[in-house]
C-alpha cells in the first residue's frame, strides 16, 4: 500500500514539474508582451440612473466629474489604486437638466450625457 502511495506522489510530481515547465515564465513573458487591453468605460442607462464601470489594468489615479449644462461641477471624485472602479448615479430626484458624466483616466477622457426630465 505504501508503494502504490509512493508511486502516485512521485507521478503527481513529475506531472506537476512537466506543467509548469511547460507554462514555464518564457511563456508568459510573451503572452504579457503580446496581449495589450485598453477599454473605455461602460455606461449602463437604466431608467433615471447612470451606472459606469472601468478597468483600470494600471490602477493609476481615475476622476469622475459630474456637470450640469451650466457647465457647473455638481460632483467629484478621484479614485485611485482601484482595479475595477465603479459608480453609479441615481438622477431620478435631480432638478430637470442635461449632466454630463466624465471619466478620466491617464489613456484618456470619456463622457455620457444624461437628461433629466
Amino acid at each position: 500500500m505504501k508503494s502504490v502511495v509512493k508511486y502516485t506522489v512521485a507521478m503527481a510530481f513529475l506531472f506537476a514539474t512537466a506543467i509548469g515547465v511547460a507554462n514555464g515564465p518564457a511563456k508568459s513573458e510573451v503572452e504579457r508582451k503580446l496581449i495589450n487591453v485598453d477599454l473605455d468605460p461602460v455606461f449602463v442607462k437604466k431608467g433615471g440612473k447612470l451606472m459606469m464601470n472601468l478597468l483600470n489594468l494600471s490602477e493609476g489615479a481615475v476622476t469622475v466629474k459630474v456637470y450640469d449644462s451650466q457647465k457647473r461641477l455638481v460632483y467629484n471624485e478621484t479614485i485611485d489604486g482601484q482595479v475595477v472602479v465603479e459608480k453609479s448615479f441615481n438622477f431620478e430626484k435631480a432638478f430637470e437638466d442635461e449632466y454630463t458624466v466624465v471619466v478620466s483616466d491617464k489613456k484618456g477622457t470619456y463622457k455620457e450625457t444624461v437628461v433629466v426630465r
